[in-house]
């Protein structure tokens, strides 16, 4: 049986973890990527915002400066890239097509926005990227994120508002059917059920790859 790390003979695949906040989706990505039955390599984007406390370059991001940014765009290396305005200034987040992704033998994880999956799409086909939508009630979701921001810690009510009423509009069932999302893997009331069933999806999509 092939390691994690063991090339494929066939083409890989990027299953492309999304969702609204508060739908749990971090956490089922983190759960679905150190399970090495499945051999899914982290496909790592890069940001120009500052590194944080226990963060690891590589691991979370490539952290990288603005001119390392350019240069990189210069180079039409860049597939996607989203910019924030931030009280820090302007952060940006990107996808890069370089030496760190083997699609052509490894399967990949990543988790991101409706948007950059449909250009991720457009990029390296939709044969080779997979949707994963993760989706919660949104009376569910606005009471998950009430408890999250009522620890003393967190307290950025506005920002969950804000959060909430971009991710309506985000993710409107007018852009999930334009991008292709037919599929819902629901997280209300078991998050192990939903595992499992992401699971055994990506397992399905891997046997079926393997016999194309």
């Amino acid at each position: 049986m092939e390691s994690g790390s063991a090339k494929r003979a066939e083409m890989g695949k990027l299953f492309y973890i999304m969702g609204k906040s508060s739908t749990g989706k971090d956490t089922i990505f983190k759960e679905i990527a150190g399970r090495p039955e499945l051999g899914l390599r982290n496909l790592v984007m890069y940001t120009t915002r500052p590194i944080r406390e226990k963060e690891t370059d590589g691991v979370e991001y490539h952290f990288v400066t603005d001119a390392e940014a350019e240069e990189l765009q210069r180079q039409g290396k860049i597939i996607e890239l989203r910019a924030y305005q931030t009280v820090h200034g302007i952060w940006k987040y990107f996808t890069v097509d370089d030496e760190h992704t083997d699609l052509e033998h490894f399967d990949y994880i990543a988790i991101g926005t409706l948007e950059s999956y449909v250009k991720l799409r457009e990029y390296y086909g939709k044969d080779r990227v997979v949707p994963i939508y993760i989706e919660v009630d949104d009376g569910n979701r606005l009471e998950r994120a009430l408890k999250r921001e009522r620890k003393p810690q967190n307290r950025k009510f506005e920002e969950m508002c804000r959060r909430f009423l971009a991710d309506a509009v985000d993710f409107s069932e007018e852009n999930l059917q334009k991008a292709g999302i037919t599929r819902r893997f629901h997280n209300d009331n078991d998050r192990e059920e939903c595992m499992q069933e992401v699971a055994e999806f990506i397992r399905q999509c891997q046997k079926e790859g393997s016999r194309a």
